[in-house]
């Protein structure tokens, strides 16, 4: 079932998106109705105006998904599975023709011969000729190589002095190019083309690690196919072409002369020979640019890139409604081939689509491992069997043995250790014996929610009363105050490599991290509450004989604890966020675990199903804070 599902990602996310764009209209209308009904009834600023309005929250996931669909070309494969393959195909004619469009100022404003011509030009007439590292007639030689070699700058660049030879082969390109026009023009009008069946049997787009099929699958990719493979032969051709006049193969023989002349003098200081052969290496240099023969006069490329232009145009009429689809369902980038595959860019490439996501949620989830599930060796969330011994070796310090009367076991005389109590003390400590096992859960969610919840726990429950009493009390408030907001301020991954350094990267390490930082949150959040009770409500207290505990515990303690509940949910935040960065720096298990060996990868369906996975945990997490506030203090908001 599972595996059909992956296979039609596309008719599913054809489907969703159906049911999103109806939900999203569905939910404005009746919420429009909704606040009509209720206009008169509600004011600005009452609580309970701010309640239910399941419609608007139906409205803002489904505009989520809408916008997550359409940016992440999942849209474009829902409702036009096949654009992506017949794009790849016109991406293999745009690759094809690359050499021939980089030479023209259709990619970069202007002729590669014009962009070497200045280039050339500028560099000649920077390179000054450093004084008294030539003789006379030596200083007279190098500036006459000067004169030649702009002479023969002029004369590549003559159309008048263009060799016939190259001038016979960008004719032949010329209607080359204009062939390929004609044959891709006459191909998608008949659409007689048939792709093969190694093409029709490859997997659908995004269904395997290849992300688009290569082979052409419909008659208009055959014929793109088809013509690519003519115009990379044309291409090739091009390359070879060189621009050789009769009449400067003269003056690059005078020049080659010239510099291996001045090559051959050697000067009498070893410095001046350095500067001479430094000057002589960059005047070497332009001059066999120029010898390369890839300069060409700007009108003799007219021929050529008017026949490029004649195959941009069939090729747009090729595509019809392609183009369309590419414009409206493709944003932030388009299909590029490379060597060896197509591949999707801009949006589409970083920002996997949501089925694919899904799926690769559920190959994690998998609690087969031997099927591929989980992630290195562990599952995303599953349960086994823990040793209570575990649980016990976890909270029962070693040193309790230590202290027991006695001494440990030793070896006797016949080779053996018989323990004694002191050592079953020692091994209970340790969680060597068997005390059965309970079921757990297990994985790397697991192992990221228990960090959180031991670090939130401990937070709390240390926190919370230093708080309260930093609020009532002056010493407790000016003693510990300085020691609190010392180390409050510096962010928690700074602490980060101090801490698993010292601990190491098992859990410990971590939970102490997430300790610091909710610790503190919780600190403040109970202070601030405390601080902020009533002075009215205390005195009437005192007045009614109520002891300092009963005014603690009925009267400071409720009024803080908005502030409470509320120190909780951000530290609940904000430990999760800390423990996913400390978890990417040290750690072998965990959400942050799973990001940092995606990210090191560029797995980005990887790293959007772990953003995906701390989001609904956060979410999870912040609901059910809600519901406790809810229900723990009913009153707030209510004064």
């Amino acid at each position: 079932m599972f595996d059909w599902l992956s296979d039609n990602r596309a008719l599913i996310a054809a489907i969703l998106v159906l049911l999103a764009l109806v939900s999203f209209v569905a939910s404005i209308i009746i919420g429009r109705k909704q606040s009509a009904i209720r206009e008169k009834d509600e004011v600005f600023g009452d609580p309970e105006r701010n309640k239910r309005g399941w419609y608007w929250a139906v409205c803002g996931v489904s505009a989520l998904f809408l916008v997550w669909f359409y940016y992440s070309w999942g849209t474009a494969r829902a409702f036009f599975p096949n654009a992506a393959n017949e794009l790849c195909q016109v991406a293999k004619l745009d690759e094809a023709l690359s050499p021939i469009n980089a030479s023209l100022p259709a990619t970069s404003r202007y002729y590669k011969s014009t962009t070497l011509v200045a280039r050339n030009h500028e560099q000649l007439s920077a390179l000054a000729i450093p004084s008294g590292i030539f003789s006379a007639s030596e200083q007279a030689q190098a500036e006459a190589l000067y004169g030649k070699v702009f002479a023969l700058l002029a004369l590549q660049s003559d159309p008048a002095h263009l060799g016939q030879e190259a001038r016979d082969q960008l004719t032949g390109l010329a209607a080359g190019l204009s062939g390929l026009a004609q044959d891709l023009e006459a191909r998608t009008k008949a659409g007689k083309d048939t792709p093969s069946a190694e093409a029709l049997a490859q997997p659908s787009w995004g269904t395997t690690h290849v992300e688009i099929p290569l082979l052409p699958e419909t008659a208009r990719g055959v014929a793109f196919d088809a013509v690519a493979v003519q115009a990379s032969d044309l291409a090739k051709s091009f390359t070879k072409i060189r621009n050789h006049p009769p009449e400067a193969a003269l003056v690059i023989a005078e020049v080659r002369a010239g510099i291996d002349a001045l090559k051959a003098a050697k000067a009498s200081d070893a410095a001046q020979q350095e500067a001479r052969d430094d000057f002589l290496k960059a005047f070497d240099r332009i001059f066999k640019r120029l010898d390369d023969g890839t300069i060409f006069p700007a009108a003799a490329l007219n021929g050529v890139e008017a026949a490029i232009g004649a195959l941009d145009k069939a090729s747009a009429k090729a595509q019809g409604g392609l183009g369309w689809v590419e414009f409206a369902f493709f944003p932030g980038g388009s299909i590029v081939k490379s060597r060896t595959q197509c591949t999707e860019q801009g949006t589409g490439r970083w920002l996997p689509k949501p089925t694919d996501v899904v799926a690769q949620l559920g190959q994690l989830a998998n609690p087969n491992l031997e099927e591929g599930g989980g992630f290195k060796g562990t599952t995303l969330l599953w349960w086994k069997w823990l040793p209570i011994a575990d649980v016990v070796a976890f909270f029962v310090p070693d040193w309790i043995a230590d202290i027991m009367p006695g001494e440990y076991a030793r070896n006797n005389e016949q080779g053996e250790v018989n323990p004694n109590f002191k050592d079953h003390v020692l091994a209970f400590a340790q969680g060597d014996i068997y005390l059965g096992a309970v079921p757990m859960l297990d994985g790397h969610i697991w192992d990221s929610l228990f960090r959180v919840l031991v670090a939130l726990v401990l937070g709390v429950v240390l926190g919370v009363p230093l708080g309260i009493m930093m609020g009532v009390s002056r010493f407790f408030k000016s003693f510990f105050d300085p020691l609190i907001e010392l180390y409050r301020p510096v962010p928690p991954l700074a602490w980060a490599p101090l801490i698993l350094t010292i601990f190491g990267i098992q859990d410990d390490g971590k939970i102490f991290l997430l300790f610091m930082v909710a610790f503190a949150i919780m600190v403040i959040s109970a202070r601030t509450g405390a601080s902020g009770t009533q002075l009215s409500k205390i005195r009437a207290s005192h007045s009614l004989g109520a002891s300092v505990s009963q005014i603690l515990r009925h009267v400071i303690l409720p009024n803080a604890m908005p502030e409470i509940l509320t120190g909780i949910r951000i530290a609940i935040g904000v430990c999760w966020g800390t423990l996913v960065a400390a978890e990417m720096l040290a750690g072998t298990t965990g959400v942050g675990f799973i990001e940092n060996v995606a990210r090191t990868v560029s797995d980005y369906e990887l790293i959007w199903v772990t953003i995906l996975i701390m989001g609904v945990l956060g979410l999870v997490f912040d609901m059910c804070m809600r519901w406790v506030i809810h229900k723990t203090i009913p009153w707030r908001g209510k004064g």
